[in-house]
C-alpha cells in the first residue's frame, strides 16, 4: 500500500470512530407495552408505556398517548435504565500497553520522604468522548460510568466523577465529583499501612490549620483548597479490601467527619454490621473470590449477599476498561449466589447513581429522569440476552462499534470464501 493510501485509510478510520460517538438528535418517543423495571418504589410494571420528550421521561403508565412521537412496541420485553459501567478509566485509556494513550494517573516520581499530594488533579479533564472503547460497551447497555484516576505516587490519586457516554465533550454529570484514595499500600507511605493514617491526619491538619510558608507541607495551596471540599461533606472513595483496615477506616472517617465510600471491599462481609451502622456503601467486584494478595484472604462469592442482608448498599464495578460491559455478567453472578434479582439490577442502575449523587437524574425510570433506557431481548442479567436498542438522553444510539464492524466484515468474507 502506498504512503498516501495509508494516510487516507487512517483518516477515514479516525473519522469513523468519531462519527460513531455522535448521537442522533433526541426525539419524542413512546415505548409501548414494555416490562418496565423502574428501579423505584413502583417496582416492575408489566405492559407499561414510557413517554420521552426533549430527552427526559415525562410519563410512565398505561395507555399513554402522544402525537408526533415515534412509537415503539416493546412486546413485553424488559426495559431498564441505562446500566452503570463501573468505576474505572473508560474514556482516558485507549490501549493499556501504549503510554501515550493512557491519561489515568499523575506521577511525580518522588520518594516517599519527598511525597507531595496533588488532590487538585482532575482526571475528568482528560476524558475523550470519541474513544473507540465507548461504543463497544455502550451497545451492551452501558450509558454512564464513574471516571476515576489510577494511583500515582501518593495514596491520594486525585479527583474523578460520573460521565455520560452520549458523545458530548461536557460529559461530567453535575454533583458526582469524588476524591479517590488508595488505602491499602504500605509501600507508598514508608513501608507500613500505619503511615496511611499518619499522613491523612497530617493532610487534614494542613487544611484546617494551614502551615507557615517555611514548613514542609504535604499539599500546595491549590491542593489544600481542593481537599477542603472533601472534608466538608464531599465524597471520598477509599480503595481498601482487608477487614481490619475497613474497620479502622470506619472509625477514622467518623472521628474526622468524612463521607466515605468503600471500593474493593473483598473482605467487607466480615465487617458488614459496622458498615451498615455507619451507612457506608460498598463498590465491589463480586467475582473476586480468590486471594490475589494478603488483603483478600477472605474473598468469597457471596460477599454482596452478606452485605445486603446486613443492610449495606452495594454497587458493582468489574474493574475492566475495555470490557466494562461485563458489569452485567457480574450482577448476574450475584443472583446465583443468593442476592435478590431486583437488588442485583439496582446495583448496576439505581444504587450507584444514588451513591455518586446523580440519582435525581439517572438510574431510574421515572418522570424527570434523563431518558437513558435499554430495551432487552430477554432477562437483562442473562448473558444470552442482548440490548436491542439503547437511548441516552432520549437519543437512540447507533447499535454498532468497531468490534461489530470487524465481525461483520470478516464474517462476510468467510461466508463468500466457502464453497
Amino acid at each position: 500500500m502506498s504512503t498516501m493510501r495509508r494516510v487516507v485509510t487512517r483518516v477515514v478510520c479516525a473519522l469513523a470512530i468519531v462519527l460513531m460517538g455522535e448521537q442522533v438528535a433526541a426525539q419524542d418517543i413512546l415505548i409501548r407495552n414494555a416490562r418496565v423495571h423502574t428501579m423505584t418504589s413502583a417496582g416492575t410494571l408489566d405492559g407499561a408505556d414510557v413517554l420521552v420528550r426533549a430527552g427526559k421521561i415525562v410519563a410512565v403508565g398505561s395507555n399513554l398517548a402522544a402525537s408526533n412521537a415515534t412509537v415503539i412496541d416493546a412486546a413485553h420485553r424488559p426495559l431498564t435504565p441505562g446500566l452503570f459501567a463501573g468505576v474505572g478509566s473508560l474514556g482516558v485509556v485507549e490501549v493499556a500497553a501504549v503510554p501515550d494513550t493512557s491519561d489515568e494517573s499523575f506521577r511525580l516520581r518522588m520518594p516517599v520522604w519527598e511525597q507531595q499530594w496533588r488532590p487538585e488533579f482532575d482526571v475528568t479533564l482528560a476524558y475523550n468522548p470519541a474513544s473507540s472503547l465507548i461504543p463497544v460497551n455502550r451497545i451492551e447497555g452501558m450509558t454512564w460510568g464513574v471516571l476515576a484516576p489510577y494511583r500515582g505516587d501518593s495514596i491520594v490519586a486525585g479527583q474523578g466523577g460520573a460521565v455520560t457516554y452520549d458523545g458530548r465533550y461536557d460529559a461530567l454529570i453535575p454533583g458526582s465529583r469524588s476524591l479517590f484514595v488508595q488505602w491499602h499500600d504500605g509501600d507508598s507511605v514508608g513501608g507500613t499501612r500505619a503511615g496511611l493514617f499518619m499522613l491523612m491526619q497530617q493532610a487534614i491538619r494542613e487544611v484546617r490549620s494551614p502551615p507557615a510558608a517555611a514548613d514542609r507541607a504535604l499539599m500546595l495551596p491549590a491542593g489544600r483548597e481542593a481537599f477542603a471540599g472533601y472534608l466538608n461533606g464531599g465524597r471520598i472513595v477509599f480503595n481498601v479490601d482487608r477487614a481490619v483496615d475497613i474497620r479502622r477506616l470506619i472509625d477514622f472517617t467518623r472521628r474526622n467527619g468524612l463521607k466515605p465510600v468503600i471500593s474493593g471491599g473483598a473482605e467487607a462481609w466480615r465487617v458488614a454490621d459496622e458498615l451498615a451502622r455507619a451507612n457506608i456503601p460498598v463498590l465491589l467486584n463480586p467475582l473476586d473470590n480468590l486471594p490475589d494478595n494478603f488483603d483478600m484472604m477472605g474473598a468469597r462469592l457471596d460477599n454482596a449477599t452478606l452485605l445486603h442482608r446486613a443492610g449495606v448498599r452495594v454497587a458493582f464495578s468489574s474493574g475492566h476498561v475495555h470490557n466494562a460491559r461485563k458489569n452485567r455478567q457480574v450482577a448476574g453472578n450475584t443472583v446465583a449466589h443468593g442476592l435478590p434479582w431486583e437488588v442485583a439490577l439496582a446495583a448496576i442502575t439505581a444504587t450507584p447513581a444514588e451513591i455518586f449523587g446523580v440519582g435525581a437524574t439517572r438510574g431510574h425510570i421515572a418522570v424527570g429522569q434523563a431518558a437513558d433506557l435499554v430495551l432487552w431481548s430477554g432477562d437483562p442479567l442473562e448473558l444470552s440476552s442482548l440490548a436491542e436498542q439503547v437511548w441516552i438522553g432520549g437519543a437512540a444510539i447507533e447499535m454498532r462499534s468497531r468490534q461489530s464492524d470487524l465481525r461483520d466484515r470478516y464474517f462476510q468474507r468467510l461466508k463468500s470464501a466457502r464453497p
